[in-house]
């Protein structure tokens, strides 16, 4: 098993009043990241608006955040796309790079089958060193990857974990009960990591740890020493704002929460849009219960 950590953080991307990606922002973010729970940042995720970002964009946002934050943390690439190819060269280069891991979301728009999600997540895998961690997410993709086929992809040395965010409580009870033990689980969904944490999982591969992450840390320690009621009542302090930040289609929240924190990390690439006013309002005032903004 590769230990990622418990708390990894889906970094958005600053960009400049130009649109283009504002490094000095990088820079700060993922310190700040480090400096607030984070045990490792995924870069050039779907938080992050990878399907808007470039190559040398990806690449340069790998190499900044691992300069910068790479010898205290785990920091992977969000290398995954719906062309097995592209992938593969995009892992390779992040390998170069000296990438601690990659992460790898199921092909979207084409639709595989389960035998076409095996061998493109094996074809990539085969062909780097470097762990490999899956990420299932069927609300944006339109396919799940089905337990017996990540179970018949662990069976690779370097695919060690995966992030699950299907949503479905009974999916991760199978997958828990058929992967090797040393095999982990990450939540996909903030909401639900103390739920997946009951079933024997990581961790959380996390958008709220931006704003909260010393406090999501802190309900996974005390659910993992046994301090449940404790964990519950974190989780209950932070529900509404995990819910707030998925009023629309992630990052906008979440960029939207980090600006009115005074962040200044821009706004987005078309075609995503900044909130709505009664959007940015609910937003606002999740922050506000938690004591982030006045």
């Amino acid at each position: 098993m590769s230990d990622f950590g418990k708390v990894l953080t889906a970094m958005v991307t600053p960009f400049d009043e130009f649109g283009k990606i504002d490094i000095n922002k990088v820079k700060y973010l993922a310190n700040y990241l480090v400096n607030n729970g984070s045990d490792g940042i995924v870069v050039s995720g779907t938080t992050g608006e990878s399907p808007t970002l470039t190559e040398d964009e990806k690449l340069k946002l790998f190499e900044t955040v691992l300069t910068e934050v790479g010898h205290k943390v785990t920091v992977i690439a969000g290398t995954g796309s719906n062309n097995t190819t592209a992938s593969l060269q995009l892992s390779k280069k992040a390998e170069s790079i000296g990438m601690h891991g990659v992460m790898l979301v199921a092909p979207y728009y084409n639709k595989p089958s389960q035998e076409g999600l095996y061998r493109h997540f094996n074809h990539i895998a085969q062909e780097i060193n470097i762990p490999v961690m899956l990420y299932n997410v069927p609300s944006r993709t339109m396919t799940n990857v089905l337990p017996d086929t990540v179970v018949r992809l662990s069976q690779l040395e370097n695919i060690v974990a995966i992030k699950e965010a299907s949503g479905d409580m009974d999916q991760v009870s199978t997958l828990q009960n058929k992967l090797p033990k040393d095999f982990s689980i990450y939540s996909g969904d903030d909401s639900l990591t103390l739920p997946m944490l009951a079933l024997g999982c990581q961790g959380v591969v996390s958008v709220a740890s931006h704003i909260v992450g010393k406090d999501i840390h802190e309900m996974i320690n005390n659910f993992l020493a046994g301090n449940v009621s404790e964990a519950v009542a974190i989780h209950s302090r932070l529900f509404k704002l995990f819910k707030a930040l998925f009023i629309t289609t992630n990052p906008v929240p979440v960029k939207t929460a980090l600006n009115l924190m005074g962040f200044d990390l821009g706004d987005f690439r078309l075609p995503l849009i900044e909130a709505t006013p009664s959007e940015r309002e609910l937003i606002k005032q999740s922050l506000i219960d938690l004591g982030r903004i006045e």
